[in-house]
């Protein structure tokens, strides 16, 4: 009897761990195929490169192929589709920001320093009784655009040696390198529309954002006159592209460009998203008649 009871003991372990191993095969089995299933997904997905459809996957290295063959003519090429305008929008762009010292910036996609020299330029004409100390970080993705920006950081005198803060960083703005709550001010110009998720840069920016912290966000937008707005189509689409051909040796990139600012949401509608992310008090001021905003909000 004693040994009907062990055999059977045996039996029921045995089948008991069998049933564990079984079950744990089935579920490894599952979970493999979810992962599979949504790597199939993800690789399908598609979004915009400008009018053209790609996978989301393929999104980031177009941009930065971009970006890459025009680095040396960026600047060049900003004052010709803008007939130098761009550096009046910027210029109101950081009195936007209004600085103060002690202010620790981050400015994404801003591998040529615009942003940055002219928010070093601002604290440099504001009195700093106390003496504090600012720093910057400038975070871009694509590493010959930031090349760019340390050689006119040089060139122009913005050097730790003579007592500007500045670090160099290449990073992904939908994933930042950075930890929550390092910065105090958060800046993007004319790099947001540029990603393959909007909404994925601002949940970073609001991330790495401290309480109180702000953003803003200089954009390409829409005007809301149609007589100017075709004109503006006409110029943007017939003229850019012939520009970037003479100036850059090369069209195609400035014809993403023109199409890319199509195809990012009006106005109200970044507003909404920028209100998703968790910001507040957000709001937006155009410039140039809508040509390009400037949007605001609070990590409150």
């Amino acid at each position: 009897m004693a040994l009907s009871k062990c055999i059977n003991f045996r039996l029921a372990r045995t089948g008991k761990s069998f049933a564990n191993r079984r079950f744990s095969v089935t579920s490894s089995q599952r979970s493999s195929a979810y992962s599979e299933k949504k790597n199939d997904e993800d690789e399908s997905r598609e979004t915009h490169f400008g009018y053209q459809t790609v996978k989301e996957s393929e999104k980031a290295k177009k941009v930065h192929a971009v970006f890459e063959n025009v680095a040396g003519s960026y600047d060049v090429m900003n004052d010709a589709m803008s007939l130098g305008i761009h550096r009046v929008w910027k210029d109101i762009f950081i009195q936007r920001l209004g600085p103060t010292h002690g202010t620790k910036l981050l400015d994404v996609a801003g591998g040529t320093g615009d942003i940055t020299f002219r928010y070093l330029n601002y604290l440099k004409n504001t009195r700093n009784p106390k003496n504090l100390q600012s720093h910057v970080t400038v975070c871009d993705i694509n590493e010959a655009m930031l090349d760019v920006g340390k050689a006119r950081a040089e060139k122009q005198g913005w050097t730790v040696d003579k007592g500007y803060d500045i670090t160099w960083q290449q990073g992904d703005a939908e994933k930042l390198p950075f930890a929550n709550d390092s910065f105090t001010a958060y800046t993007i110009a004319f790099g947001i529309r540029n990603v393959t998720h909007v909404e994925n840069v601002l949940a970073e920016a609001y991330r790495v954002l401290q309480p109180g912290g702000r953003f803003l966000c200089l954009e390409f937008s829409q005007l809301n006159n149609e007589a100017l707005q075709w004109i503006y189509d006409k110029y943007s689409f017939q003229m850019i592209p012939v520009m970037g051909m003479l100036i850059a040796g090369q069209w195609e990139p400035y014809q993403y460009l023109v199409e890319s600012i199509r195809k990012f949401p009006r106005q109200d509608d970044f507003k909404n998203m920028i209100e998703d992310a968790g910001f507040r008090q957000v709001n937006y001021e155009n410039l140039t008649f809508g040509v390009v905003a400037i949007h605001s909000g609070f990590k409150l």
